[in-house]
């Protein structure tokens, strides 16, 4: 079953940001990721129990590649980057 990792940010630091993109994901990717959505335009239709900020969405072949991937090393030393620049929400979500 697919798990997706579905990751909300609000960039205190947008250019430090940037730095932690380019190294995150051919992470994920080693790790069968793939990203479907990016900060892109979003649509609010309801918000009574979070109002999102900015998205990212990463396909997954199962949760236990998600939570390799975000429990890696590798990552982790990235993932430093990440909370240097940025406050966030992470859930992996297992699907379809």
């Amino acid at each position: 079953m697919a798990a997706y990792l579905v990751v909300d940010t609000l960039l205190d630091n947008p250019a430090l940001y940037e730095e932690y993109k380019v190294r995150a994901r051919p992470l994920a990717e080693k790790y069968g990721g793939e990203y479907l959505a990016r900060g892109g335009e979003m649509t609010l239709k309801e918000t009574d129990l979070w109002s999102p900020t900015r998205l990212v969405l990463v396909r997954f072949p199962d949760a236990a590649a998600a939570n390799s991937f975000y429990e890696s090393a590798e990552y982790q030393d990235v993932l430093n980057i990440s909370k240097a620049s940025a406050r966030r929400t992470v859930v992996v979500l297992e699907g379809l």
